[in-house]
């Protein structure tokens, strides 16, 4: 195991940590965004290029998005 991969592993790890810990809706679909990058770079770094950008789109774009338009209809029928 390279350096490269046991700094991606620790970052991947707090990144985890750092989700789980962010209480706030808004601010967590944005750290999601964030560790779904994090998770991109793993991938990458274990020569896996194509799972790496299927998850930018997915982990890094797609979700949090779909949690941004779910908060804000939530927040339309609120008012």
């Amino acid at each position: 195991m390279t350096v490269l991969q046991v700094v991606a592993l620790l970052l991947v790890a707090g990144g985890g940590l750092l989700v789980v810990t962010t209480r706030e809706p808004l601010r967590q679909s944005i750290v999601v965004s964030g560790y779904g990058l994090l998770l991109a770079i793993l991938f990458f770094v274990f020569q896996a290029p194509d799972v790496a950008l299927s998850q930018i789109v997915v982990g890094a774009v797609a979700l949090p998005l779909m949690i941004l338009l779910a908060l804000a209809k939530l927040r339309g029928q609120a008012e």
